[in-house]
C-alpha cells in the first residue's frame, strides 16, 4: 500500500491552524476595507504569455508550468526538443500558475479598464505558487495579501500613495500585537543610478537581482556576481562601505548622492516620504542594499522584517509604473504591498501572539442521558444557534463520560447536560471545563450568560 503524502514545500493545516490563519487574514482584511481597498480575485491558472518575462531571468524559471490538456507532445517535433526546454515549453504548455498577485491585477486592469473608476485601489488574498527550494519560510505554496493603487501617471505624482501604504503596514501589524519589526524601504531610480556609477549602465535589472541576495549570500559573492557581469569592483566596494553604514538620517542620502551622482529622482522621492512620514511612529529604516528582484518596479520599495524572529521579510511591494503598458494600457503607474500570511504565521506562531480565542469553535456541547433527553437536545441546539452561539449536539446515545471526553479533546469550553431531571425543572447543568465550576440555571440565563462570554 502507498503511503500517502503531499508534494514538498505545500502543507496541511488542521482546524486550529486554519483558526490562525483566518485570525491574520481577517485581521489585515479589516485594515484594507478602512483604508478604501475594495475586493478582487483572479484565476489560480494564468496563460504564460501574461507571466512570463515580468518576474526576471531567475523568477520566470521559479513558474510553474501547467502541460496541455491531452496528448501534450502532439504539437511537439524533434527540432523542438534539440532546441532546448525553452522552445520545447512553447510547444507544450501554454498556462501557469501565477507566481503573484500583481501581474494578474495588471492584466485585469487592463482588460477591464472601462469598467475601473481610477484611482483604483484594490485588495487581493489568494494563493500564489513559486517552484523554489523549499526552507524555514520558504513554501511553494503560499498566500499573498495584497493591497494595491493603481491610476493614470498624472495621478502619481503626490507621493500620498507610498505614505498611505506606509501607515496600513504599521496598522496591520499593531492589529496582530507585532511590535518587532522594521520597515526597509530604498528607490529603484536610485539603485539605477549606483549601477550606472559601478558601470553597469544597461543592466539595472541584473545588478538589483545580485544585489538583493546580499544578506543572503554576503557581500564576497555579490560582488564577484557582479564582477562576471562586468561591474567595476573598486566603485562596487565603494558603494558597500558606504550602504553597510545602515544609518537611517538625511546625512546617509547625502553621503551616497555625492558618491554616485545619479539617482536624483530617488534622492529627492525618498527625502520627501520621510519628511512626510517623520510625524508618525512607522519604523522606517533606509537600507541601500534592499533592491527586491522582481524586475517590475521602477520606484519606491518596501521590505518589512521581524527583528525578534530569525525570518526573512513578511510584507513588501513597491512602485510599478507602465506596468500594464504590456498588456495594451500605458501611462499607468501603481503602487502595492504584500502581506505573507504564511511567514506572519510563523512569526506569530513562534512569539505566541495568537489569541486564544483564535482556536475556538463550538462554544457549548450538549451531552444527554437518555434518549428522550436526545430528542429535546434537537430542539434547544437549534435554540441555541438562532442565538448566534456555536452549538453541537452530541451524535449517539453513549455514556456521559464519553460525552465529557470528546468536548474536552475537541478544546469545546463549556458542556451542557439534558436528563430526565434537567427536563422535569426546566433548569440544565452548565459545566465550564477549563475551570470545573458547574451552575443550574434556565436556558436562557445559559444563553445569556454564553453570549455574555
Amino acid at each position: 500500500m502507498q503511503k500517502p503524502s503531499i508534494p514538498k514545500g505545500t502543507r496541511d493545516f488542521g482546524p486550529a491552524q486554519t483558526a490562525k490563519r483566518k485570525y491574520i487574514i481577517s485581521s489585515i482584511e479589516a485594515v484594507f476595507k478602512k483604508y478604501g481597498f475594495m475586493p478582487l480575485e483572479t484565476p489560480a491558472m494564468e496563460n504564460l504569455s501574461v507571466l512570463m518575462g515580468k518576474y526576471g531571468t531567475e523568477g520566470d524559471q521559479l513558474i510553474f508550468k501547467v502541460l496541455n490538456s491531452g496528448d501534450y507532445l502532439k504539437k511537439a517535433s524533434v527540432d523542438d526538443y534539440q532546441a532546448g526546454s525553452q522552445s520545447l515549453l512553447h510547444t507544450i504548455s501554454e498556462k501557469g500558475l501565477r507566481y503573484d498577485l500583481t501581474v494578474p491585477f495588471a492584466r485585469y486592469v487592463s482588460m477591464h479598464q472601462n469598467e475601473i473608476n481610477f484611482p483604483f485601489k484594490r485588495y487581493q488574498i489568494q494563493p500564489v505558487w513559486r517552484a523554489d527550494r523549499p526552507q524555514r519560510g520558504r513554501y511553494r505554496e503560499f498566500y499573498q495579501c495584497d493591497a494595491d493603487i493603481i491610476a493614470p501617471n498624472r495621478g502619481f505624482q503626490s507621493g500620498w500613495k507610498e505614505v498611505e501604504l506606509t501607515l496600513m503596514i504599521g496598522e496591520v501589524f499593531s492589529k496582530l500585537g507585532l511590535d518587532a519589526y522594521e520597515i526597509r524601504i530604498n528607490h529603484r531610480d536610485l539603485l539605477f543610478g549606483i549601477a550606472d556609477f559601478v558601470e553597469m549602465k544597461g543592466q539595472e535589472i541584473p545588478f538589483c537581482a545580485a544585489l538583493d541576495k546580499i544578506e543572503k549570500i554576503g557581500r564576497e559573492a555579490v560582488v564577484l556576481e557582479v564582477k562576471q557581469l562586468g561591474a567595476n569592483t573598486t566603485k562596487m566596494n565603494q558603494v558597500l562601505d558606504a550602504i553597510n553604514l545602515k544609518d537611517d538620517t538625511p546625512s546617509m542620502l547625502e553621503r551616497l548622492q555625492k558618491l554616485i551622482n545619479g539617482g536624483q529622482r530617488g534622492f529627492d522621492e525618498l527625502s520627501q516620504f520621510l519628511e512626510t512620514l517623520s510625524p508618525f511612529n512607522s519604523k522606517i529604516i533606509i537600507d541601500f542594499s534592499l533592491a527586491r528582484g522582481l524586475s517590475y518596479y521602477t520606484g519606491l520599495i518596501y521590505e518589512v522584517v521581524p527583528t525578534s524572529v530569525k525570518m526573512g521579510s513578511i510584507c513588501g511591494g513597491g512602485r510599478y509604473d507602465d506596468l500594464t503598458g504590456i498588456f495594451g494600457l500605458p501611462d499607468i503607474s501603481g503602487i502595492g504591498i504584500s502581506f505573507g500570511l504564511d511567514r506572519i504565521y510563523d512569526v506569530l506562531e513562534e512569539l505566541n501572539l495568537f489569541p486564544e480565542r483564535s482556536e475556538q469553535f463550538t462554544k457549548v456541547m450538549i451531552a444527554h442521558l437518555d434518549e428522550e433527553s436526545f430528542r429535546q437536545g434537537i430542539q434547544i441546539v437549534q435554540q441555541m444557534r438562532s442565538k448566534g452561539i456555536a452549538s453541537e449536539l452530541y451524535p449517539e446515545q453513549v455514556k456521559l463520560k464519553k460525552q465529557i471526553q470528546f468536548a474536552n479533546k475537541s478544546s469545546i469550553p463549556y458542556v451542557l447536560t439534558i436528563g430526565s431531571d434537567e427536563l422535569a425543572s426546566e433548569t440544565f447543568n452548565l459545566k465550564d471545563l477549563e475551570t470545573g465550576d458547574q451552575q443550574n440555571l434556565s436556558l436562557d440565563q445559559i444563553i445569556d450568560k454564553l453570549l455574555a462570554d
